[in-house]
């Protein structure tokens, strides 16, 4: 859904929050995101409401008059197109992350030697993680854990830190006085517990094993998810663009 250049339907979740997680509303990270779009020469694709879609580039940005600047692409029926609709939905990717962002009062500017396609400035922009390609450090203020019995010793209940997660799997810390978990195991009803809001079940396929440099603390064991459910698929995707969203806000401060 969110993998191609044409827009996500957000209209399709009108009178609800659903896209919340997914929105970019605090002025100094949608100027930081516009940055990243000029700043790379990134390929922003305007999509208009009657499906012609041109190819540009953001050029400028012109915060104080609430204003960004497009390339003009040479493609001059869709050009019109754009213009005499005077709205566009852009499209585009910052490595994995798709962004999608409304554009009104679409003018086309003619200077000296140059045209642009000049926009207001967009208020909200959505940003769309691609499946199985991002990974995001878990906040350690909420205590994400894996809770389960040692596959070994069924008396033994274990409620192991989750240091990372992604929407193909999580790494969980296993202290060094914890019997060994072998690579190639897998881990049934795993309850996991990310935030107050990110709780499921899910079984782990157990992979890579990695020493951590004080032996006191054990292993790191990077896990696959299996039998993730979609209600828990769309928790977890919902947990990793709001966990990165806070990491980025943070670092705006």
């Amino acid at each position: 859904m969110f993998q191609d250049t044409r827009p996500a339907q957000l209209d399709a979740a009108a009178g609800t929050d659903a896209w919340a997680p997914f929105r970019i509303d605090h002025p100094g990270e949608v100027l930081a995101m516009l940055r990243r779009l000029r700043d790379g020469s990134v390929p922003v694709i305007l999509n208009a409401p009657a499906g012609a879609a041109v190819t540009t580039t953001l050029w400028t940005l012109d915060d104080r008059r609430s204003h960004l600047g497009f390339s003009v692409p040479g493609n001059e029926a869709a050009l019109e197109v754009l213009v005499d609709g005077d709205e566009a939905v852009a499209v585009a990717y910052l490595d994995h992350v798709k962004l999608q962002f409304d554009l009104d009062d679409l003018v086309l500017v003619h200077g000296a030697r140059d045209r642009v396609l000049r926009t207001a400035w967009p208020v909200v922009l959505y940003r769309f993680q691609r499946r199985d390609s991002y990974r995001v450090r878990t906040l350690e203020r909420h205590a994400p854990t894996a809770r389960l019995r040692h596959p070994a010793i069924a008396e033994m209940s274990l409620a192991l830190r989750v240091l990372d997660v992604s929407s193909g799997g999580c790494a969980i810390l296993v202290p060094g006085d914890v019997p060994p978990l072998e690579p190639g195991l897998t881990l049934h009803a795993v309850r996991i517990e990310l935030d107050g809001d990110t709780r499921f079940v899910a079984s782990l396929l157990l992979h890579h094993v990695t020493s951590i440099p004080n032996a006191d603390r054990g292993v790191r064991i990077g896990c696959e998810w299996t039998g993730l459910d979609a209600a828990a698929a769309r928790a977890l995707q919902r947990y990793i663009d709001q966990t990165q969203k806070r990491r980025r806000l943070l670092a705006l401060d």
